[in-house]
C-alpha cells in the first residue's frame, strides 16, 4: 500500500519541484492557509515552545513570530522538494556562502584538515548541504535518520545526494567517519535534536532545561576533529546565506561538555537573532532532567 501512495505521489512531486519560484510560493501560502489557518497542524506545541523560551515577550508578539514560522515552514517544506530539479546556478543563487564562511572552509582545506559541522535546524539546512558540495573542496557526509518507508527514504536520498553530498546513517557515524579519515572531508551534525535524557549533556537552552545530543561531542574528542558552527539565515523569501566560525580547533583539549555548551550558546544566540527560521515544530522539551531527587522518589 506505501508503494501505491508512492508511486501515485511522485509525479505531483516532480510537477512541484519543477514549477518556476513565483508559482512555488504561491502554492505555499495556499498550504499555509490550510496548515496554519485551517488545521493548525502541532500550533499548540509551537505556541507552548515559544511561551517557554521568550517569558519577556508579550502575547501579539509570540502569535506574530508564530504566524512567521508557520509560513517559513511551508516555504521550507516546498523549498526541499525542489532540489529534485533545481539547476547548480540557481542553486547557488539561491543559497550562497558568506565570503569569510568560505575562506574559512578553503583554509582548513589546504591544511587539509578533516573537519565536523555543528548545525541547527534553522534556514534552510538541506539547501546549505547543496551548497557546500558545490562550492567546497571537502566531501560533505551528513548525519541522517533514515526513513522507515523505503520508497520515500529513496526519494529524500536522492533530494540530498543530488549535489554529490553523501550521507551515513546515525547507527553508522563514528565507524563510517573512521573509515572515511584518509579523505579530505566534512561532515555536518545537525545536533539541536532530543536525546534520551540519561545520556546527553543537561544546560539551560532557551530558558528551559534541556537535553543536548553528545554525541558531536564525543566524536570530535575522539577524532581530534575542529567543530566548525554553521548558521543558514534566511535574507529574504528563498535566499538564504551561510555563515561559519571555528567553535573549537582542539577537541581533545576541551572539559567534558565544553563544546555542547558553546555549540548550544551558539545556536541559542541565532535562535533569538531569527526566531521564525528554527524549527519549532518538534517537540524539543519532551523530556525531563533526572536529579537525584527524582531517582529517589521512583525507587519509593
Amino acid at each position: 500500500m506505501s508503494a501505491f501512495f508512492y508511486y501515485l505521489l511522485l509525479p505531483f512531486i516532480y510537477l512541484l519541484s519543477a514549477v518556476p519560484f513565483g508559482l512555488l510560493y504561491i502554492k505555499s501560502d495556499f498550504f499555509y492557509f490550510l496548515i496554519y489557518r485551517v488545521f493548525g497542524y502541532r500550533k499548540k506545541v509551537v505556541i507552548g515552545n515559544l511561551r517557554n523560551a521568550f517569558p519577556e515577550k508579550s502575547e501579539a508578539e509570540l502569535q506574530l513570530i508564530c504566524k512567521k514560522f508557520y509560513r517559513h515552514l511551508c516555504d521550507l517544506f516546498l523549498e526541499t522538494f525542489k532540489t529534485l530539479t533545481i539547476s547548480k546556478k540557481a542553486m547557488l543563487r539561491h543559497c550562497k556562502f558568506n565570503p569569510e564562511a568560505k575562506a574559512l572552509f578553503d583554509q582548513l582545506a589546504a591544511d587539509k584538515q578533516n573537519i565536523i559541522l555543528a548545525m541547527g535546524h534553522q534556514g534552510n539546512w538541506e539547501w546549505a548541504g547543496n551548497t557546500f558540495s558545490l562550492e567546497c573542496k571537502q566531501q560533505l557526509y551528513v548525519i541522517y535518520h533514515p526513513l522507515t518507508n523505503k520508497k520515500f527514504n529513496g526519494l529524500i536520498y536522492k533530494m540530498r545526494t543530488r549535489f554529490s553530498t553523501k550521507l551515513i546513517a546515525m547507527r553508522d557515524t563514528y565507524k563510517d567517519m573512521v573509515a572515511n579519515k584518509n579523505e579530505l572531508n566534512a561532515t555536518a551534525f545537525i545536533a539541536d535534536q532530543t536525546p534520551q535524557p540519561n545520556n546527553a549533556y543537561w544546560t539551560t537552552f532557551l530558558n528551559q532545561d534541556t537535553p543536548v545530543f553528545l554525541g558531536t561531542e564525543k566524536i570530535a574528542k575522539k577524532l581530534n576533529y575542529p567543530v566548525v558552527y554553521a548558521q543558514v539565515k534566511k535574507i529574504k523569501r528563498g535566499y538564504y546565506e551561510i555563515f561559519a566560525e571555528m567553535l573549537v580547533a582542539e577537541p581533545k583539549n576541551t572539559a567534558e561538555g565544553e563544546i555542547s555548551e558553546r555549540y548550544t550558546r551558539r545556536l541559542e544566540k541565532d535562535i533569538i537573532a531569527q526566531p521564525e527560521t528554527w524549527l519549532w515544530s518538534h517537540r524539543r522539551w519532551k523530556h525531563k532532567r533526572i536529579t537525584n531527587q527524582t531517582q529517589a522518589q521512583v525507587a519509593q
